[in-house]
């Protein structure tokens, strides 16, 4: 056996043991008090990557489950005023029956009923414009306007309200037409060089909108253009080195459009340019847009031009409604287009209802225009629940008439929202609630820790600590039976 004593290696091997065995403790006991197997990427990296995307879609059924509880509700709400209106038509039927009986109604008997019903026509006039759902309404044929891009080319999203020009949106296409593209602010700067290795032998400092770049009269032409384009994201210019004639110059551009985000350069010693101070803007693109609305066809201009690299661009027109034209449409407008893009399809009187926790799990629901002007149109040729009259006989006849087609009509209608409510959205919750709960079990598996297994890992590393600890003891007293050779001596 041999005994040294700079090297204790025996010590050595107990430490690197007892460090490992403490390593996975700290390990352990981070599972026991969080209840996580995983709790950084390093616990399982593959498993981190499929738990982390099973809670995303957790997350996401449980925001469909509100969004779902939420469509329960605004349906509800519809179908209550249309239950009213329900109601107001009973009364008005009974009241054109009692019209009709000519035989033992008089004239003021007829005159109240009509004044009746005029106040009950009213009535369904109010409920129509004042259901709401927040600050959205429900049955004035405008709920749930949605605006769905066609031709991507030319727009990349758009957003459309029930409102347009002075009119109420219909369903149909839209078409866009450019009259003004967007442009940027641009200054092609005065002073021109021979190449763009030439120095530039001004010293002193450029500033472009508030920002300072300094030459030391050795900076090229490259150099120079090098340092504005490293302050960019300051600035929000960019330099290039282009020709002019036989030598070159500094072009310097901003990189948002519009007239919003101008160029400001202050050069007052000449490095670049001739003029001390300019400042250049850009122009707003102007879009005409055209869209069917309830007073036929409207051509309303949208103006904009707030894009950076090829976000493109957002437009807006003076009722908040948006579309964004793709950089590229907005550059090459006359070479793509040669007769204005039918770009966006618009779905009036529809609500959406988001009701999955994934893209395109949507549902479409029809929400009726119950204005009196709307209800029984068809039922006597060119009179509407609007037009009744029933101080005549053949006037109570015809009210009866549309007023049942109008009854229909409303009935209809709740019975469509009572199919969605009970066989789409309800079904909907109760589905997701069981996707959720398989997913949720899914990912408990992967990320939760088995306790009573990592309990007993626990207390296998505290008895190895320990062990661990009594033999470096050990470990760091042998040594020491070198000293009982040196007492022999």
């Amino acid at each position: 056996m041999s005994l040294k004593i700079n090297t204790n290696l025996q010590a050595m091997n107990a430490l690197r043991n007892l460090s490992g065995t403490s390593l996975n403790l700290s390990d352990t006991m981070s599972r026991l008090s969080s209840g996580l197997r995983i709790n950084t990427a390093s616990d399982d990296p593959a498993g981190l990557v499929i738990s982390e995307g099973m809670r995303a879609q957790i997350h996401g059924i449980d925001q469909a489950v509100r969004n779902s509880q939420d469509a329960i509700n605004m349906a509800k709400t519809a179908e209550g005023g249309l239950s009213e209106i329900q109601g107001l038509l009973t009364s008005m039927r009974a009241l054109a029956v009692h019209a009709a009986n000519t035989a033992v109604v008089d004239a003021n008997q007829l005159s109240a009923d009509q004044g009746q019903i005029r106040s009950s026509l009213e009535s369904i006039n109010r409920i129509a414009t004042s259901t709401q759902w927040g600050n959205k309404r429900l049955l004035d044929g405008t709920a749930g306007v949605t605006s769905a891009v066609i031709n991507s080319t030319a727009l990349s999203s758009a957003f459309f309200g029930s409102d347009f020009g002075d009119s109420t949106l219909i369903s149909g296409q839209v078409t866009i037409n450019q009259t003004v593209a967007a442009l940027a602010a641009t200054l092609t700067t005065g002073r021109t060089f021979a190449n763009s290795s030439a120095v530039v032998p001004t010293t002193g400092s450029i500033i472009i909108n508030g920002y300072s770049i300094s030459s030391d009269g050795t900076d090229t032409v490259q150099s120079l253009a090098t340092k504005i384009n490293a302050v960019s994201q300051q600035t929000g210019v960019v330099a290039a080195i282009v020709s002019v004639g036989p030598n070159v110059s500094v072009r310097l551009t901003n990189k948002t459009t519009g007239s919003q985000f101008p160029l400001n350069l202050t050069d007052p010693n000449h490095i670049l340019h001739t003029t001390s101070s300019v400042t250049y803007t850009g122009t707003d693109a102007q879009y005409d847009v055209t869209a069917n609305t309830a007073n036929g066809s409207q051509t309303v201009t949208f103006i904009g031009g707030r894009a950076t690299g090829d976000s493109g661009l957002k437009l807006t027109d003076d009722k908040g409604n948006t579309i964004t034209v793709t950089q590229a449409a907005n550059d090459n407008w006359g070479s793509l287009f040669a007769t204005p893009p039918q770009a966006v399809q618009i779905y009036a009187g529809s609500a959406q209802f988001q009701i999955g926790s994934e893209a395109n799990q949507t549902i479409f629901v029809a929400l009726p225009n119950v204005f009196t002007n709307n209800l029984g149109t068809t039922a006597v040729s060119g009179l509407s629940l609007a037009d009744i009259d029933v101080s005549s006989p053949s006037g109570a006849s015809d009210a009866l008439k549309v007023i049942d087609e109008a009854i229909t009509q409303i009935a209809r209608s709740r019975g469509t929202l009572g199919s969605v409510q009970s066989n789409f959205l309800e079904s909907n919750v109760r589905s997701l609630e069981v996707a959720k709960e398989n997913v949720s079990a899914s990912e408990s598996a992967i990320r939760d820790v088995d306790m009573a297994s990592e309990l007993t890992r626990y207390t296998q590393l505290q008895i190895l600590q320990q062990s661990g600890l009594a033999v470096l003891s050990q470990a760091n007293q042998q040594p020491q039976s070198i000293l009982k050779l040196l007492q022999g001596n």
